[in-house]
């Protein structure tokens, strides 16, 4: 399947950005009359002749809409405290968008080892990552935010942290209701700082746990991603 990445399509006809119609012609030598698929990132599925195979301005015209496409009834955010190393960062919002995610977070915590992240970077990341798996919907990427600040925005739905510490925790497979809209904290390398456990107590987070192996910030990021997508199929 040839699949792109339109974000402003909005017509029956549509002109790739140059980078696509690179990749579209030069790279895969596609031609006129050749049929490709378009996604829009918010749940749009396109299907589309080449009209103009221009390999700096490729002029499509759509021929089939499909919206909603791959809708979920449920909304996942991961609030994430990114790794010293960005790239395990990267790998972590790379395989959540592949599985199913709709909004990552990044968190400055106590412990936090990196405090800089670029969105733009992380977005390109996630492009390439949906149009691999095959979906419609790129998730929202936001600027980095302290923890204190993040910890009292509104959030329709449960809510929940996972840390280290010996604590009574339920697993999140367990405390996690199919269809429910779900916010998950995972923390830096070296865990949450206790204020910032008892904190997110004191906003209505429940602690949870993701098994009994101690998780790398991004392997846990990851498995609770995926916990959340297994319960709900």
């Amino acid at each position: 399947m040839n699949l792109f990445y339109t974000p402003d399509i909005n017509s029956n006809s549509y002109t790739l950005s140059e980078e696509e119609s690179k990749h579209c012609i030069r790279v895969l030598r596609l031609k006129e009359g050749d049929i490709i698929q378009l996604i829009d990132g918010a749940g749009g599925f396109y299907s589309a002749k080449i009209l103009d195979a221009n390999p700096k301005k490729c002029e499509v015209e759509i021929t089939e809409i499909k919206k909603d496409f791959g809708k979920r009834n449920y909304y996942l955010h991961l609030a994430v405290a990114p790794t010293k190393n960005i790239e395990r960062f990267e790998w972590f919002v790379e395989k959540a968008t592949e599985i199913g995610i709709d909004e990552i977070t990044p968190i400055k915590c106590e412990h936090s080892e990196r405090t800089i992240v670029k969105t733009e970077r992380l977005n390109k990341v996630a492009v390439s990552a949906m149009k691999q798996s095959v979906k419609a919907y790129l998730p929202k990427i936001n600027e980095m935010v302290s923890f204190d600040q993040f910890i009292k925005q509104d959030f329709s739905g449960q809510r929940f942290i996972a840390h280290c510490f010996d604590l009574p925790k339920q697993s999140l497979k367990t405390v996690y209701q199919k269809n429910k809209n779900a916010l998950i904290l995972i923390g830096p390398e070296g865990d949450f700082s206790k204020a910032e456990v008892d904190l997110a107590h004191k906003n209505n987070f429940q602690e949870i746990s993701l098994g009994n192996s101690r998780l790398r910030t991004e392997t846990a990021a990851t498995v609770a991603c995926h916990t959340i997508n297994l319960v709900n199929e």
